[in-house]
């Protein structure tokens, strides 16, 4: 108990190992924030594919790209 007192004294006021002290709290702290903000971006990730999917995978939208490549490949050169 007097270590963990003695380490926010010297955090507290400013000394050298003080500074090491809240610089390692602060990253402990923030620990778990970085694991949040991958899930959310996958997460997001992976709506925006199924969303995409679908539209491709629609009807007319599926007739426009065959009908696309179809002409590109029948182009004369």
């Amino acid at each position: 108990m007097r270590r963990l007192e003695r380490r926010r004294r010297a955090a507290r006021y400013g000394s050298r190992w003080g500074s090491q002290w809240r610089l390692a709290l602060r990253k402990r702290a923030d620990r778990g924030m970085t694991t949040a903000e991958y899930a959310m971006g996958t997460l997001a990730a992976c709506a925006f594919a199924a969303v995409l999917f679908k539209v491709v995978t629609s009807g007319s939208v599926s007739s426009a790209l065959s009908s696309l490549i179809g002409r590109a490949l029948h182009a004369p050169v």
